[in-house]
């Protein structure tokens, strides 16, 4: 099983490449609120088919540069789709 994540795309301004945002939420243990937290994470779009708002699912694979180790899987709702 691949470490996979769902998230945001937030940029498409490089070249097969695509920045996804990740949110998580976690209750915090003493004031019972919940916390959102983001972390971006660079992935790799080979036919370029991801655009901007597209929610997408990423998922773990050998590091193909220095910050990116990580491939789209599969578009799970397309940006424009929703318009």
């Amino acid at each position: 099983m691949r470490q996979s994540f769902l998230g945001m795309v937030t940029s498409t301004s490089m070249s097969k490449t695509i920045k996804v945002r990740v949110t998580r939420s976690k209750l915090h243990p003493i004031v019972l609120k919940t916390i959102k937290s983001h972390k971006d994470y660079l992935a790799h779009d080979e036919n370029q088919l991801c655009g901007l708002g597209d929610v997408v699912r990423i998922e773990a694979c050998r590091p193909l540069s220095k910050n990116k180790h990580f491939t789209v899987s599969e578009i799970v709702r397309s940006a424009n789709a929703s318009k």
